[in-house]
């Protein structure tokens, strides 16, 4: 057993786990910590979709309750089936386009500098988005209309750029669009279920050949951590959209965007693409 592996799908599950469902982008900070770590050939961005899958497993483990009654209800309660159309509405969108562009995605955008832009870009637009401040009109998940649903999967195509976030996409995305922050939010983790298993289903297909016996180990503690992590993150951040707006990860954002363009420019760092 490689214990220097396991240390860093260690490492990579907690980092996945903790910016899932934070607007700071996942897959950018798994592409510069795969490069840190020398873990970026083409089982690790396969390793990466299976952590993803449970970290959205904490979602569906904290709204446990909530999918139980849509699935019960899904023949009888319009209720319920208004919100399954929903959230196929708001799939769509990017799962079209991540079939018809995800080639090109890889193959230029996968790189450190194009991730660093996109935290800068993100961070601003929520700079935007803040500072402009309306009335939510939509109060609760269950009031959405499939029109707002379809706003949010537009929204949601944004994040097929490496770095731009797809909470951060789906959840500024929905506040513009008239959401309340707390929708916006459930809704994003909501949305993040059909997204990332329908991503985690084509990559191991595609992928699967790459692993054998000896890979279940990292993949057990990538999983594990990842599940924990992104629990208590989805917890954290559903009381912080409570109480604040997210300034915070507008700042955090910028200034990581910029320490990764300087690691670059002056070459303190090494990085190469994805």
């Amino acid at each position: 057993m490689d214990l220097l592996l396991l240390f860093k799908a260690l490492i990579l599950g907690i980092v996945e786990g903790l910016t899932e469902f934070l607007p700071i982008s996942s897959t950018g900070h798994l592409i510069l910590a795969g490069q840190l770590l020398g873990v970026n050939d083409e089982k690790a961005k396969v390793f990466d979709i299976v952590i993803q899958l449970a970290a959205i497993l904490a979602v569906c483990w904290e709204y446990r309750a909530k999918i139980g009654n849509v699935v019960v209800g899904l023949r009888t309660q319009p209720d319920a089936q208004r919100f399954a159309l929903n959230l196929l509405i708001a799939f769509m969108p990017a799962a079209v386009l991540g079939f018809l562009f995800s080639k090109m995605i890889k193959a230029y955008l996968f790189n450190a500098v194009s991730v660093a832009i996109a935290f800068i870009v993100g961070g601003l637009v929520i700079m935007w988005a803040e500072r402009r401040p309306q009335p939510p009109r939509v109060h609760e998940v269950e009031a959405m209309g499939w029109k707002d649903a379809l706003k949010v999967g537009f929204a949601q195509c944004f994040a097929l750029i490496p770095g731009t976030s797809r909470s951060g996409a789906t959840i500024i995305g929905g506040m513009l669009f008239g959401l309340s922050r707390k929708t916006a939010t459930e809704f994003s983790f909501f949305l993040a279920i059909p997204t990332m298993f329908a991503a985690t289903a084509h990559e191991l297909l595609k992928y699967h050949h790459l692993f054998t016996l000896q890979d279940i180990p990292m993949l057990l503690v990538g999983s594990v951590v990842s599940f924990i992590s992104a629990f208590i993150a989805v917890r954290g951040l559903l009381r912080f959209v409570s109480s604040h707006n997210f300034m915070v990860f507008a700042w955090y954002r910028i200034v990581f965007g910029i320490i990764v363009l300087l690691t670059y420019y002056f070459g303190w760092v090494q990085w190469v693409d994805a």
